[in-house]
């Protein structure tokens, strides 16, 4: 089950769309759905949980906390609005492209994939961008 909570005033308007994607995202990576929760929050918030739990003192956009077990993907993502904000005007995009990167890179690291060195980076890239088509797919 995927759930969407808000921590600020953002509110998506398309819940019903996106969890549907996302449960196709987990489904061609060959798992099971679990719980997941995405909360969206601003800055100050995702901040806090960077520094408290990860004691990385920078911004970022998206954290997520993996609680996956075997084949079955749960976890808890939490997004910054306000950095995908500004990363949408930073790469040029909609704010509701980022916002589907950010939501599919969170559901990635459950699926196994990291980003920490350069080639693992492309390869999230990559496979953001397989997922992202997978939205404009027709169920």
């Amino acid at each position: 089950m995927i759930n969407f909570n808000y921590e600020n005033d953002f509110n998506l308007d398309n819940e019903l769309v996106l969890s549907e994607w996302l449960s196709k995202v987990i489904l061609s990576e060959g798992k099971t759905e679990g719980e997941i929760n995405y909360i969206f929050c601003d800055d100050e918030y995702l901040h806090k949980l960077n520094v408290e739990y990860l004691d990385h003192d920078t911004l970022t956009d998206v954290i997520s906390f993996d609680y996956t077990m075997g084949n079955e993907i749960s976890g808890d993502c939490f997004i910054s609005v306000e950095r995908v904000e500004d990363n949408a005007k930073d790469f040029k995009v909609s704010f509701d492209e980022e916002l589907k990167r950010v939501l599919v890179h969170g559901m990635l690291h459950y699926c196994g994939y990291k980003d920490k060195s350069e080639e693992d980076e492309k390869a999230m890239r990559d496979k953001e961008d397989e997922k992202l088509l997978l939205f404009h797919v027709k169920q």
